[in-house]
């Protein structure tokens, strides 16, 4: 995931701040997400919970600002751009849920009892980030190849505004 994003930010980098900003959001997040996993020890033993709450609070922070600072400068209201957000706007709250039933679940205090089900639900979040990545940087392509990046510059005006 994260040299696919590595890609993206090379072909993507310069055309918005916001978009810049966020994909580098996105980038910190995974770097967490690696340590985290990284963190993992035989017998299974949950990290500190200063790191896991600390990953949880940077994960929310990432998906509220996709939900309502970036997702709307990203899609136009032209045809293509609407149709964009039918198919992938509730996919994209699915992945939400996800995310936010993690949150709940290990944000706070843990006991050893959820270790076991701590690896399988940090393995399922990663396959959900996965798969929000994947919608989001529909969300981006299509903006970039449908529009200039004044207009995008501009989207973020209104936004602001």
């Amino acid at each position: 995931m994260l040299n696919k994003l590595e890609q993206l930010q090379n072909k993507w980098s310069g055309h918005s701040a916001t978009i810049d900003h966020w994909l580098h959001a996105r980038q910190q997040l995974l770097i967490e997400y690696c340590q985290l996993i990284g963190l993992r020890q035989s017998p299974p033993c949950l990290p500190e919970q200063q790191k896991i709450t600390d990953f949880c609070n940077m994960l929310m922070d990432y998906l509220s600002a996709g939900h309502f600072e970036v997702y709307d400068i990203l899609v136009s209201d032209d045809r293509s751009g609407q149709a964009l957000k039918q198919d992938v706007y509730p996919q994209l709250a699915g992945t939400t849920d996800d995310a936010l039933l993690f949150n709940d679940a290990f944000a706070t205090q843990l006991n050893a009892a959820d270790s076991a089900k701590f690896d399988t639900k940090l393995a399922a979040l990663g396959e959900t980030l996965e798969d929000r990545f994947a919608l989001e940087d529909k969300l981006i392509s299509h903006m970039l190849e449908q529009h200039s990046a004044q207009s995008i510059q501009q989207a973020q005006q209104i936004k602001k505004d």
